[in-house]
This record gives structure tokens, C-alpha cells and sequence, in this order.
């Protein structure tokens, strides 16, 4: 049976506007205030999903998936559904662990929980056989929150529970980029006394 000619308005804008603006990211239906009442953008989003023309990431949340010459499409990112998640939320919250040392290229571990650390409300979400787990933080543990530096402080966090190796401190030195090497500066202060030396040498300019 043929959609009504309204129901395939509202899909084919919202199909619309993740190709130009939204690919590459998870969106659930407060994305796309412009398209419709909020109601019909859901019912549009999930009639999308079944007809096989976005993927059903988490319980509301969806993205377009991207080709893979191999694989046939790519994996959801989960940093694309934490972003979403968070989406205005005002919430802090930064990566922690084994996937910042991840994210940072300083290990090719992919972790089956990955741990948020965050000032908002704990919670944990499935991603396929991946779990995302919102891990309530002291504010000393979310300096620099959401930002490189942030990432940093956690990496090196993980690194020193599972030995720091001056290969991997040589790596993370070659991509910090000017600005994260000055706010490391400025955070020293507020860091571990045994982080300090470790940040002192990894902001010396290359």
C-alpha cells in the first residue's frame, strides 16, 4: 500500500536533513523540530527503521548507517549515541578508561563496557553486544570534561593502572595539539602529584 502522500513528506525531509546535516551521527526525534510535531517525527523515524531506510541504534535513536567495502556497513559509534544521549542535557561527561586510551590511538583495546564519567544521572545503555555505562563522578574526575585535555587526564589514568609505557607516552605526545598541551599547563595545579611530571613532559613542545 502507497503512504499517504503527508507521512511520505515528513519521512522523506527527515531523510533530508540526516544526509546533509546529521550523517555520521545517531539523532532521535528532538533533532528535527523543523520537520513535523514531535509525535509524527517519531512515528517517522521508527516507520524509517522497519522499512530498512535508517538503523534502530537504541530505543529512540537511530542513525544512517555508512557503507564498509567489506563489511557492508559500519558499526554504530558509540560516541555518536553518547553525544545524543547527552544532547541537552547540562550534565558534564567525559570517557574514561581503557576506550580513552582508545580514542587517543594509544591502544587498539575495544572494551565490551565503556565507562562515561559524569555529574548527571547514572544509567547504563546497550549497544548491541557493547555497554555504555554513566558512572557518577566526583568533580575532580571531570576536569576538563568533554574536551582533549579531558581525555588525556583519563588516559593517562588507564595507562598507569596498566603500566606506563614510554611508547605510549611518545605517541600521545606526537597528537597533542598546542591548545590541549596549554590547558594541561594550566590544569597542573588541580592534578595528581604523581600525573604532574608525566604532564609536564608531554606539553614540552615537539
Amino acid at each position: 500500500m502507497k503512504r499517504p502522500k503527508q507521512t511520505e513528506g515528513i519521512d522523506d525531509r527527515i531523510l533530508s536533513m540526516i544526509r546533509t546535516n546529521q550523517r555520521g551521527r545517531v539523532v532521535s526525534a528532538r533533532d528535527f523540530a523543523d520537520a513535523g510535531q514531535y509525535a509524527a517525527v517519531r512515528q517517522a523515524l521508527s516507520r524509517l527503521a522497519k522499512a530498512g531506510r535508517l538503523r534502530r541504534v537504541h530505543r529512540g535513536y537511530y542513525d544512517l548507517p555508512r557503507a564498509h567495502p567489506v563489511l557492508g556497513q559500519t558499526a554504530p559509534d558509540p560516541m555518536a549515541l553518547v553525544r545524543s544521549l547527552m544532547t541537552g542535557s547540562s550534565a558534564q561527561w567525559q570517557v574514561s578508561g581503557a576506550y580513552a586510551a582508545n580514542l587517543l590511538g594509544l591502544s587498539e583495546q575495544v572494551p565490551a563496557k565503556i565507562v562515561i564519567l559524569t555529574d548527571g544521572v547514572p544509567r547504563q545503555v546497550q549497544l548491541d553486544k557493547l555497554t555504555l555505562i554513566f558512572r557518577r563522578a566526583a568533580p575532580r574526575n571531570l576536569l576538563a570534561a568533554g574536551r582533549p585535555a579531558g581525555l588525556v587526564i583519563q588516559a593517562l589514568r588507564h595507562l598507569r593502572a596498566n603500566g606506563l609505557a614510554s611508547a605510549a607516552l611518545a605517541r600521545l605526545r606526537e597528537r597533542m595539539d598546542a591548545p590541549t598541551r596549554r590547558e594541561m599547563v594550566r590544569l597542573l595545579p588541580q592534578l595528581p602529584a604523581w600525573m604532574q611530571p608525566i604532564v609536564r613532559e608531554l606539553a614540552r613542545p615537539p
